[in-house]
């Protein structure tokens, strides 16, 4: 038995370093590890129970594997490597003979987030290929990412570290007990030392029961929100006009905007008291250092990019930046010296070659007047047909008959099963990387604690052996391992003293400061928009979405429920959804009045439907959600349904306001009882 140091590879902003125990050449214990300060040797315990069973269980695929039955049905044979890659080099290449390279489509997302094998060797190829590009983005933190650049450029906010230096710390749109885990004892450690603590959720999440003031608003109306707060503090003259003269420009322009909503008025699209919309601008107004951790849950309707954008305005306006625990707990992503023009060579592109938006893939694959049309598509880090909105239209598009599909997951999910090749992926427990985060300010590197695992491959090789079928000779396409890290980092970032980044210690995290001391804004980074200050009137959004300023639509529709559907505590999105854990059917959180007017009891099963789709679930009567919203918890696979359909087949394509995101919590339903 032996101990190995490892990262947490999921989509999840903490990025927690591991302590893995091996035996018997198998993973049997899973522990947080001190390597990464941040995470401090605390894990969640999704990823301390389930992981040991994803990686040895029955779940996992052993071999490559040839479609023999229907689409869907999950009936495979095995074959060998090498007839596996002749099958897909000999479809492909029809593909593209009968219609031209950007007939493929690589349909990948964020399953791992190691740099390595969330995008390197694979786009090397997909470009060389001249395959359509893809826009992931869109799909999950997207929205937020651009409101950012919109409004700072580049430039990396606070690490969630100084939260513990605020004297007022909100969490808005951030479930932090469940995802953003370590942020929760640093929250705790401020409140005890007498930091006020705010959280804007629709829902009562456990740390919105353990906060000073929690503000449950409709789904959508952040924006608006933002703007009555921005008005209070004007109309309280809390704004720092020296700040914003120097700093800060499109004031007059937003404020023109946000003028329009009175406290009365946003109370009233918003669903909340005015008490507390004035007791939020009178905190921010006196209390400092005030920190704003802004999470994706807001970020999912039409108004998302809006939201975002007018929260971000606040600390601008009321002059928190600058300090320890002030000013905003995001854009941590940029503190990273990231090279990926080196790692995912762009330049082996063909000019002209189409973009096309995740969000839009099933659609884009059912459209005949897609020129050229989607005829092969490569799934890997990803179970679409779990996450994308309207799951109906994905189930079409992937039961395509004249469409070749190749899959590549570490274990069998419902998206591997319309898959006509399947590739055995390997976890990432079996290969090395390298791991920036989105929501830390920590690098780490790992290597591997078991050997890949049956005939399973990481993606790199998988996308080599695929390059060599393929013709590819180029050494790029040869890399190791080593060298794509090498290739993933700016080797010469003071900040790794040195150390190639494919020997960077793995015993240790790297810390991302600014010559040695953590990021604050405007204090040692500043912004890097085009003005050189916060732009709360963006000609980089106007000129890439038309969204100069933010704006505010209403979305009604003629169902009455709406419903969200944020992250799981059993599953990170749908990962470790084919376990027992994560196998049990969600149930639907419904407000005592809402069930009331429906006739319907606690446990009552329902259908939840909408002219998308219909699901059935169980209801649980709860004061967690307010009445008129509806909760039901995203990721769960379909052996969860008596239907084949989740909640994902109730949600929305359409696009939010910046990014073409997704807009998963415009879902309007009814409910009734079975």
């Amino acid at each position: 038995m032996s101990d190995h140091a490892s990262v947490c590879p999921l989509d999840c902003p903490d990025t927690c370093s591991l302590t893995v125990t091996v035996e018997n050449a198998k993973i049997v214990k899973i522990r947080g590890s001190r390597a990464n300060p941040y995470t401090a040797g605390v894990i969640c315990t999704k990823v301390a129970g389930s992981y040991p069973d994803w990686v040895h269980g029955p779940g996992r695929i052993e071999t490559p594997l040839r479609r023999v039955g229907a689409k869907g049905e999950g009936r495979f044979a095995r074959v060998s490597w090498d007839e596996a890659l002749d099958i897909i080099h000999e479809r492909v290449t029809s593909v593209i003979a009968a219609h031209g390279p950007q007939a493929v489509m690589p349909l990948n997302y964020a399953g791992p987030h190691g740099m390595l094998a969330y995008a390197s060797m694979d786009l090397r190829f997909f470009h060389k290929l001249g395959a359509s590009l893809l826009d992931r983005s869109p799909l999950c933190g997207g929205i937020r990412t651009q409101a950012w650049l919109g409004t700072f450029g580049t430039a990396p906010g606070i690490a969630p570290e100084q939260v513990r230096h605020s004297k007022l710390a909100i969490a808005w749109g951030n479930n932090v007990t469940w995802s953003n885990l370590h942020l929760t004892p640093i929250w705790n450690a401020a409140r005890r030392d007498g930091a006020k603590t705010v959280v804007v959720d629709p829902r009562r999440t456990k740390i919105a029961e353990q906060c000073d003031l929690h503000i449950a608003l409709k789904p959508g109306t952040d924006v608006v929100l933002a703007w009555a707060v921005a008005a209070e503090l004007e109309r309280r003259g809390a704004f720092d006009r020296a700040f914003i003269a120097q700093h800060v420009a499109g004031v007059e322009e937003f404020m023109a905007e946000a003028r329009r909503y009175s406290v009365a008025e946003a109370a009233r699209i918003c669903r909340v008291p005015e008490s507390q919309i004035r007791q939020l601008a009178e905190w921010y107004h006196t209390l400092s250092p005030a920190s704003i951790s802004v999470g994706n849950g807001l970020e999912r309707n039409q108004n998302g990019g809006s939201g975002i954008r007018a929260i971000f305005a606040l600390p601008a306006l009321a002059g928190k930046f600058g300090v320890p625990g002030g000013g905003l707990v995001n854009g941590a992503g940029f503190a990273f010296p990231k090279t990926p023009a080196r790692l995912q060579r762009p330049d082996l592109l063909p000019p002209g070659t189409r973009t096309l938006n995740i969000v839009d893939a099933g659609k884009h694959l059912l459209d005949p007047t897609l020129s050229p049309p989607i005829k092969a598509v490569f799934i890997y880090n990803h179970n679409p047909l779990v996450v994308h909105p309207d799951q109906n239209r994905m189930r079409r598009a992937l039961a395509r008959e004249d469409l070749f599909t190749v899959g590549a997951d570490v274990v069998m999910t419902d998206s591997m099963a319309y898959a006509d090749v399947v590739l055995p992926a390997s976890s990432h427990f079996e290969y090395d990387d390298i791991y920036a985060a989105y929501g830390q300010h920590w690098l780490q590197r790992a290597e591997p604690v078991i050997r890949p695992q049956h005939e399973s491959q990481p993606n790199t090789e998988i996308f080599r052996r695929l390059a060599a079928r393929f013709g590819f000779t180029d050494p790029v396409f040869t890399a190791s391992d080593a060298q794509l890290i090498d290739d993933a980092v700016d080797g010469a970032d003071p900040r790794l003293g040195g150390v190639a980044p494919s020997r960077l210690p793995t015993d240790r995290a790297t810390a991302m400061t600014v010559a040695g001391e953590p990021a604050i804004l405007f204090k040692n980074v500043f912004p890097k928009t085009a003005s050189g200050k916060v732009d709360l009137v963006s000609d980089y959004l106007d000129q890439k979405y038309g969204s100069r300023l933010p704006t505010y639509r209403p979305y009604e529709t003629p169902f009455p429920l709406i419903l969200i559907t944020p992250a799981s505590d059993e599953r990170i999105t749908s990962t470790f959804g084919g376990l027992k854990a994560g196998d049990v059917t969600p149930p639907l959180e419904m407000h005592p009045d809402d069930a009331k007017a429906r006739g319907l009891a606690d446990g009552t099963m329902v259908r939840v439907w909408n002219e998308l789709g219909e699901v059935h679930l169980p209801v649980k009567i709860t004061t967690e959600v307010t009445p008129g919203v509806c909760c039901s918890l995203k990721g769960a696979w379909m052996k969860t349904s008596d239907n084949g359909q989740t909640v994902a087949a109730l949600a929305p394509a359409h696009h939010a306001d910046i990014c073409g995101g997704a807009c998963y919590n415009d879902c309007r339903v009814e409910v009734a009882a079975l």
